[in-house]
């Protein structure tokens, strides 16, 4: 019995002695060129632990705790595959590492949603043969606490693997490896239906006054979880739901289009706090603090669906995260926003103006971010969305109009303009409002070829109506003979602005925005257990 104990123990020890390596350190990697690049693991402690990349050869010792970690210095991309060698009592060999840019590519579902199930997939598929593109698809599971590794593995870009990956980041690393020639790395981090606050670490979100009753909620209900109370309270909501939505359904097939009533928000299932996603800061500890602080380029980022009835919120939510990584990082780097798409959003489309859309409110927090942090941006996607369909398909174009803003700004390879018009000021002139942009390109148009539409226009009463438009040059002149006396101008501020149709020369999008300073209806939810209240109506800012 002796003889067994004692032969576990060198076991567990000899196990523990091995250097080891995070999964992100794996076969068929791309390391990030021109920049500081650590690698770390464990090993047994005081374990001397040597790497060799190339011509370079770097040693460290482990601590205590038998961590390591290093340092190699900046390398100029190389498409050439090489060997990776870490050696300490064992040795570890990595072939087909490769030298490029690597970026992060998170959010929920919409950058989750893979190759397979984007537009024309099969013929996407069957093309995808780039050996020099990489891609890591991080495996989706949340922690309470801060986790040291994750899992995953790195795969060449080919028909056998590209239908499993992230769609906008395939079509975005695509897109760079074309232009600039040499490898792409792509870290796929994303879960469909989750929260911003679910990405930022608690440190950072503690910090925040936005998240205090937010924090205070979720540890309420922890608390309070009762399993088999919270799945009966569900069966029963679920139940009551389902007979308003069968009321709706009568009562619309029974009223005129431009009358029909919404469908009421569906109930949520109880999320068990042990496994939910949702619960503030448990993807960062599962999937992000894991890849820290592996060398990327940048990241990409297009979420926001499930944050939308906190859009306010989400005005310092946002920022927070990215401010957040760059913190864990200890690295400024660049950060890529999609707004989101237009959508139906299950509502009837808006007929009367005025009328408040948690949708745009949240795509002006996503454009408020991009225009307020260093080494951000905003892709604007509002002329590819589905109505019936929160999944555009069109992610070809998602990922290539982020790539416009990493090649203009990261790589110096603009060429052309990489941004829809973005508002930047507006100036009332007797009975009209003159709006000025940013990102006008070769100059404004309309993608018809006709006048401006869906701007609506308001006095101080905020009695909105649709407005006329007219574009002199790189600005745009608002007016309506009902508004004498204007004071604030909207463009397509609608989850489905049917008729917006302003862009640049370059073809870019023009996105949402409000020049008026009214409370938005969102302001004061700031957590999702109080989020299913009425929109509420505009008012004056005090």
């Amino acid at each position: 019995m002796k003889h067994s104990a004692f032969l576990l123990l060198l076991l567990a020890s000899s196990l523990h002695a091995e250097v080891k390596l995070p999964a992100l350190f794996s076969e068929g990697m791309v390391l990030q060129q021109t920049q500081l690049v650590r690698v770390w693991g464990t090993a047994d402690a005081g374990e001397p632990v040597k790497v060799t990349f190339g011509e370079q050869t770097h040693s460290t010792v482990t601590d205590p705790d038998g961590k390591w970690s290093l340092t190699l210095n900046p390398m100029n991309a190389n498409a050439e595959p090489a060997d990776f060698v870490v050696a300490g009592k064992n040795t570890i060999t990595l072939k087909n590492v490769l030298v490029g840019e690597v970026w992060i590519c998170s959010g929920q579902s919409n950058m989750q949603w893979t190759v397979k199930q984007a537009g024309k997939a099969p013929e996407e598929i069957a093309a995808a043969n780039h050996p020099q593109i990489r891609m890591f698809n991080v495996e989706r599971i949340p922690n309470m606490t801060p986790q040291a590794d994750c899992k995953g593995a790195w795969k060449e870009a080919t028909s056998a693997s590209v239908g499993d990956f992230s769609a906008v980041g395939y079509f975005f690393g695509r897109h760079l490896h074309r232009v600039l020639k040499v490898p792409v790395g792509l870290i796929n981090t994303s879960w469909g239906g989750t929260r911003v606050e679910a990405w930022t670490s608690r440190e950072s979100l503690e910090e925040r006054p936005c998240a205090k009753e937010m924090l205070a909620d979720w540890k309420d209900y922890v608390s309070k979880y009762d399993g088999p109370k919270a799945q009966a309270d569900y069966d029963k909501q679920k139940a009551d739901w389902q007979a308003q939505v069968k009321k709706v359904e009568e009562e619309n097939a029974r009223l005129p289009a431009d009358q029909k009533k919404p469908k009421p928000p569906a109930p949520r299932p109880a999320e068990d706090p042990a496994k939910t996603p949702h619960h503030p800061s448990v993807l960062y500890n599962g999937m992000v603090a894991p890849l820290v602080p592996y060398a990327v380029k940048g990241a990409i980022w297009y979420q926001g669906e499930s944050n939308q009835r906190r859009a306010f919120q989400y005005q310092e939510l946002l920022p927070t995260m990215i401010n957040d990584w760059r913190k864990q990082w200890a690295d400024p780097f660049s950060f890529y926003i999609v707004q989101l798409a237009n959508f139906g959003n299950n509502h009837p489309v808006a007929t009367e103006p005025g009328v408040p859309d948690t949708w745009a409110e949240l795509q002006e927090a996503q454009t408020l971010t991009a225009q307020t942090l260093d080494k951000c941006g905003i892709a604007i996607i509002n002329d590819i969305g589905e109505q019936n369909d929160i999944h555009p398909k069109n992610k070809q174009e998602v990922g290539r109009r982020l790539a416009l803003w990493a090649l203009a700004n990261d790589y110096g390879k603009s060429g052309t303009e990489y941004c829809g018009p973005l508002y930047l000021s507006s100036v009332v002139q007797k009975d009209k409002i003159r709006v000025q942009f940013t990102h006008t390109g070769s100059g404004l148009k309309t993608r018809d070829g006709g006048e401006p539409k869906c701007f609506q226009i308001t006095g101080a009463d905020q009695k909105w109506v649709w407005a006329k438009a007219k574009i002199e040059g790189s600005e745009v002149i608002v007016w309506s003979e009902a508004v004498p006396e204007p004071v604030g101008v909207r463009y397509a501020w609608a989850s489905w602005p049917v008729d917006a149709n302003l862009i640049n020369a370059e073809g870019l999008p023009a996105s949402c925005f409000r020049t008026d300073d009214f409370v938005p209806s969102t302001l004061g939810v700031v957590s999702p257990f109080k989020e299913n209240v009425p929109a509420k109506p505009a008012q004056v800012k005090p």
